[in-house]
């Protein structure tokens, strides 16, 4: 199943973060508590974590690039 993941709300006053690294690359298997990306929010740097095994497919955006809480960041194929 393709599932597009959106940035999560990390914190309460969090509205964006820019997205500093990709930790899983287009073809990379990656399993669950595996990092995908890391997020810098004017407060801290955070790890986005799986929560579930699959492939990455596709990024949405790149490194450095600036994105809104609930915008899509990638696509993934979930392991059923």
């Amino acid at each position: 199943m393709k599932i597009k993941l959106k940035l999560p709300k990390i914190s309460m006053t969090m509205t964006e973060a820019t997205l500093v690294k990709w930790h899983k690359y287009p073809g990379d298997v990656f399993n669950e508590d595996d990092i995908l990306y890391e997020i810098e929010t004017e407060k801290i740097i955070d790890q986005i974590i799986a929560n579930f095994s699959g492939i990455m497919l596709q990024h949405l955006c790149d490194e450095d690039h600036e994105i809104n809480v609930g915008e899509e960041v990638c696509i993934v194929q979930k392991n059923t």
